[in-house]
């Protein structure tokens, strides 16, 4: 019996220690197994990051864009011609058609001179935002805290993901961030790009352009002339002209600080301007143009001004800003202003505005195809003249103040159907109209509004009646 006993426990003895070395063994084989896995999904992150949130903006990263979590010390750079440390070149030819590969790669800290280039650029990437966001694949890349001067040349890209002359500065897409200081000075350069996301000048990741008297004109979808990204940035603009061709391919897209002045901006096809969250741009004596013609990604209306926030992580959410000191802003189909999911501030000071649509829509604020935030809309007219309809939807609210001499030809509404034929509002939200004793209003229908600040006598009613917070007024 004794031994039996002892038998049947060095069996069990045996058993246990079986067991544990082959658990032992397929922990080692899992661990091993999960490693593997890891490294290759790591390598696909390169390739396809996951989907932004919440859909694409109407002129931001190309084929809506990939978004994700990598950063700029995922991607090998490379260029035909690198540039790594101070240097001064005139008259050189840099090309490629390399995918992923830029003609001119310039990274340093040190300063760099570029005199009458000839840059040609080929070689479609699908690096999504690794273009958008880091610069791969354009044709003149600056980063590392360089600053780089570029005068005269021309500069060619015909690839998708190509953008012409590329200003990262380093700050991996952090919004509010600043960069490491890398700067591109480009002057008197004809810029061309044909590719989807491939804007003319673009600035990404908290750098700085400044540009004076460029020739840029893009074709591509989602390739604005004066294109910005996530990390956003400091763009100045003085003279020259800017064309943009493409569906989702406004005149200019900012993520960032943006000033043009003395220049002529032309989109003939997607919106003149777009602002995404809390960003801007002030556009001084200069000539806007608009075609908006088919929309693009989430939008449903048709406008010349656009202002929103797509919740994609490419702009932190807050006040975006919109003004523009003379000039004229022509607006040849849709809204000329159109603002939703963000609080937007549009100042205008003595431009020369030409509504050529039909529906004649001064601005409207109201639902679209984002949510998340609210639609709020401040309008400040200084020495200004104004003409249209306001259409305010009913979740939304709208601050008219008219100033130093400023007057208003037209009427509120918040009957609001989008180009879809979808009906996106009955009634009229808050509106409050603050006139000053210089400025005046003359209706051109029926209005309800919330609150009035002003004279009676300043608003000539035309035959019209005017409602305040549900009374007849006038």
């Amino acid at each position: 019996m004794k031994i039996t006993k002892k038998i049947i426990i060095s069996l069990v003895v045996i058993a246990f220690i079986t067991t544990a070395a082959l658990c032992k063994s397929v922990t080692k084989k899992s661990s091993t197994s999960k490693k593997s896995q890891t490294h290759e999904a790591g390598n696909l992150s390169k390739e396809t990051p996951p989907e932004k949130p919440n859909g694409a903006p109407p002129g931001g990263g190309f084929g809506g864009g990939f978004g994700g979590g990598h950063t700029s010390t995922d991607i090998d750079y490379s260029g035909a011609v690198e540039i790594t440390s101070k240097k001064s070149e005139k008259n050189a030819t840099y090309s490629t058609s390399t995918v992923d590969q830029s003609a001119l790669l310039i990274s340093t800290s040190d300063k760099v001179e570029i005199v009458n280039p000839k840059v040609s650029k080929t070689g479609d990437s699908n690096g999504g935002d690794s273009c958008n966001f880091y610069g791969l694949n354009a044709a003149v890349l600056v980063k590392d805290g360089s600053i780089t001067t570029i005068t005269g040349g021309t500069i060619s890209s015909s690839a998708n993901g190509a953008n012409g002359v590329f200003s990262y500065g380093g700050n991996s897409g952090k919004n509010g961030a600043t960069g490491d200081g890398t700067t591109v000075i480009i002057s008197d350069t004809k810029i061309t790009t044909t590719g989807n996301g491939a804007g003319g000048i673009m600035t990404a990741g908290g750098g700085i352009t400044k540009a004076s008297n460029l020739d840029i004109t893009t074709s591509g979808r989602s390739s604005a002339a004066i294109r910005t990204d996530r990390g956003g940035g400091v763009v100045t603009v003085d003279g020259g002209t800017y064309t943009s061709n493409g569906l989702g391919s406004p005149a200019i897209y900012s993520t960032a600080d943006i000033t043009v002045s003395n220049a002529t901006l032309t989109s003939n096809l997607s919106e003149g301007v777009c602002i995404e969250g809390k960003n801007s741009i002030t556009l001084n004596n200069s000539d806007l143009t608009a075609n908006n013609t088919k929309c693009n990604g989430n939008a449903t209306f048709l406008d010349t001004i656009m202002i929103y926030q797509s919740m994609s992580g490419d702009a932190d959410s807050g006040t975006s800003s919109f003004t523009m000191n003379g000039g004229s802003l022509t607006s040849k189909n849709g809204h000329m202003f159109h603002i939703t999911n963000t609080n937007a501030i549009i100042n205008l000071n003595n431009v020369t505005l030409k509504n050529e649509d039909s529906s004649n829509i001064l601005l409207s604020v109201c639902a679209d195809g984002w949510k998340g935030a609210s639609n709020i809309a401040t309008l400040n007219a200084d020495n200004q003249k104004l003409e249209g309809t306001l259409l305010v939807g009913s979740d939304s609210t709208l601050t008219l103040n008219l100033t130093n001499n400023s007057s208003f030809i037209g009427s509120v509404n918040g009957e609001i159907t989008n180009t879809k034929g979808k009906t996106v509002s009955s009634d009229v939200g808050t509106v409050t109209i603050k006139i000053d004793s210089s400025s005046n209003w003359t209706l051109t229908s029926n209005t309800y509004i919330t609150v009035l600040d002003g004279d009676l006598s300043q608003i000539n009613t035309n035959g019209f009646k005017l409602y305040v917070d549900g009374k007849l007024v006038k």
